[in-house]
């Protein structure tokens, strides 16, 4: 009988997942939603403070407005402690629907990909123009706003990129480029207020 009521529970669970990230809408308007690079701007001398067991250290003030191309949920990895969702976002070229509707986008194992059969526009511009970005909730409030945010949402968020450490000697450092490609080019962002726009 426990079994039967946990394969329910995580049929249940798993229906909630797949309409949760299901995107707002499949007839976006056309053409660029977002003009604007992500701003980064330098911090003198802020203070680290602790989330936790964790110590988080400014880096960089950051906000963003962009097209959210993806979200994927963490509940297992020790990282899921501080970020509890991945947001990939596009600007420019990559928050146009009819350029999106070209790139298969997908989410895994904190990082973001992308395939194209044939390139709506160079590689480089997908590159450099979107990107990963895990993000840490200030409060349960932006936790809240955080894990509700959908693909296909135009959202503005404002805070820090961080760096963040465990007396373990455990460690999790932003990049501080939107240029880079790979491990270690996802954003780690201090989110201190959230807008779906």
């Amino acid at each position: 009988m426990r079994l039967k009521w946990l394969l329910v529970l995580l049929m249940v669970f798993g229906a909630y997942q797949h309409w949760h990230a299901r995107p707002v809408s499949t007839h976006m308007t056309p053409g660029i939603a977002v003009a604007d690079d992500p701003r980064q701007t330098e911090v003198d001398s802020v203070p680290a403070f602790q989330k936790g067991h964790y110590r988080i250290q400014p880096l960089a003030r950051f906000d963003i407005q962009a097209r959210v191309l993806g979200a994927e949920h963490y509940h297992m990895d020790r990282e899921a402690d501080l970020s509890p969702v991945d947001l990939a976002m596009g600007w420019g070229a990559m928050s146009d629907p009819e350029i999106l509707r070209r790139i298969e986008i997908s989410q895994g194992g904190r990082f973001y990909y992308w395939h194209v059969d044939a390139f709506p526009i160079p590689r480089e511009e997908i590159e450099t123009h979107s990107a990963n970005m895990h993000m840490i909730p200030a409060d349960d409030r932006i936790a809240d706003q955080l894990t509700s945010i959908r693909p296909g949402e135009i959202v503005k968020l404002h805070g820090y990129l961080v760096e963040a450490t465990a007396e373990d000697g455990w460690h999790w450092r932003s990049s501080l480029t939107r240029n880079d490609t790979g491990a270690g080019a996802c954003e780690l962002v201090w989110v201190e207020s959230v807008e779906a726009l």
